[in-house]
């Protein structure tokens, strides 16, 4: 009875552990790099990005022909009265008109007149209005263009930051296997030894509640590693399963990446800087439309019109039929100025707010530069830090990997009891964890200064 039970144990551990070992054996790895291309290609919010930037585009053409004149046709057929009188009054647009002399009685006969007219209203020259629309068009799309860039960026440190959690998460998984083997095979020692009399039969119950809290983690672990793949599957569009990290790149940036390798910070190309400056830049465009959308305005005027009219010279009423067709032809043609004096207090109004926008993104700027500084400091202290770590934690795994082994050696030798073998058991699991913390400490350290420097590129290629 008791080999039954010791292998039906045995059996639920390697159905435990056999689906992880066996999705990792069926999929390859998925490297880093071929992580972010997918990011760059289906990530819903690059793609909504991009869609903004065609939106400008789209506003700039509209803003290119805003050059263009007005050319209408119009064309009425009327039927009324025609019966003035003297005096002058405002039309405020609601008045219509009633071209005639005065007679000298009231006169309310219908008449029936038509009218075509072609009308060109032209603005020719504004003094440069047209070419700040342009420019700040112009800027509007390298804005929405840094915008994207800045996104993509912080997508793909987003996504390292996941991936680095990934290899994190394996390390665990796999000092987890190795804790449940060392647990089992602790309890199988302590099984024979309770049969031949030699350890208490509680002993088995402490061996048994351990296996069951490191089954437990286990369970935990593997959750939390799929609930990263599903954060990374969102914004990559790959199935979850199939992200599956390379942990030869961890151990490659760990063995093969210094410090030297990495050229200087390039904080003046940072997609963040890039995106903070064309905020500025379109802001001093911003004020130069100011400036320029109250000049004065050249204007060119043309129009050609015919009429006709059932009243006749001779004042006489025809037929209201007589009234179609054109029997009067005329043209104007004429240039002209406009400038409304008041435009200067409105200009210099919308100037200082608009000043007052270019100062904030100045100074938003700045302090987007000076977060960089900080963080490439931050970054150099926390790597030169994490590296130390990595020299020094081997020391901790051997002397708890050699310390374990001792205490089950007198364990088995009836030397010590389960409460001595269980502390060095949770001396040698939290060394191991540590070393997998650590080195994902200095992975990350590593390319946070990567992310802050504007080095992920030369990073990603020192993984080939």
């Amino acid at each position: 009875m008791l080999h039954l039970k010791k292998y039906s144990y045995v059996a639920m551990l390697l159905l435990l552990v056999a689906p992880a070992v066996q999705a990792q054996q069926a999929l390859p790895p998925l490297s880093l790099k071929a992580l972010l291309q997918r990011v760059d290609q289906k990530a819903p919010a690059l793609i909504a990005d991009s869609a903004a930037i065609n939106i400008r585009r789209a506003q700039a053409t509209e803003t290119r022909n805003n050059w263009l004149p007005n050319l209408k046709l119009n064309y009425q057929a009327d039927i009324g009265t025609n019966n003035n009188t003297a005096g002058p009054y405002f039309g405020f647009g609601i008045i219509p008109s009633n071209s005639r002399g005065v007679r000298t009685d009231n006169n309310t006969n219908a008449v029936l007149t038509n009218l075509g007219i072609a009308a060109l209203d032209w603005e020719v020259y504004n003094f440069g209005a047209y070419t700040a629309q342009n420019k700040v068009a112009k800027s509007d799309i390298q804005v929405e263009q840094n915008h994207f860039a800045q996104s993509k960026y912080q997508l793909q440190a987003y996504a390292i930051g996941y991936y680095m959690q990934l290899m994190r998460l394996q390390d665990y998984l796999a000092i987890q296997v190795r804790n449940i083997q060392r647990t089992s095979q602790i309890r199988r020692s302590i099984e024979s030894l309770a049969k031949s009399g030699i350890r208490p039969g509680v002993d088995t119950s402490i061996a048994a509640a351990e296996l069951s809290k490191a089954r437990l983690n286990y369970i935990e672990l593997d959750n939390q590693l799929k609930q990263v793949q599903l954060q990374l599957s969102a914004i990559s569009g790959l199935p979850y399963q199939a992200i599956i990290p390379d942990t030869s790149a961890e151990k490659r940036l760990i063995d093969g990446v210094t410090l030297s390798m990495l050229p200087s910070a390039d904080t003046a190309n940072h997609p963040l800087i890039s995106y903070y400056k064309s905020l500025l830049q379109n802001s001093f465009q911003r004020e130069e439309l100011v400036k320029k959308q109250y000049n004065p305005k050249i204007l060119l005027e043309a129009a050609a019109w015919g009429r006709g009219a059932s009243v006749d010279a001779n004042d006489q009423f025809n037929a209201l039929s007589s009234g179609f067709g054109f029997n009067r032809d005329n043209y104007l043609v004429g240039v002209g100025i406009s400038y409304n004096l008041f435009d200067l207090r409105r200009r210099h109004l919308k100037l200082r707010t608009q000043q007052a926008e270019t100062d904030y993104a100045r100074r938003s700027l700045d302090e987007q530069r000076s977060l960089l500084n900080l963080g490439i400091s931050q970054a150099d202290v926390e790597l030169t830090t994490a590296k130390q770590r990595l020299v020094e934690i081997p020391n901790q795994l051997r002397a708890a990997n050699a310390g374990y082994r001792q205490k089950l050696s007198l364990y088995n030798s009836g030397l010590t009891d389960i409460i001595d073998l269980n502390a060095a058991l949770n001396i040698l699991y939290r060394a191991e964890t540590d070393y997998a913390q650590a080195k994902f400490d200095y992975t990350s350290a590593l390319f946070q200064k990567a992310v802050t420097g504007n080095q992920l590129s030369t990073v990603l290629n020192l993984l080939n």
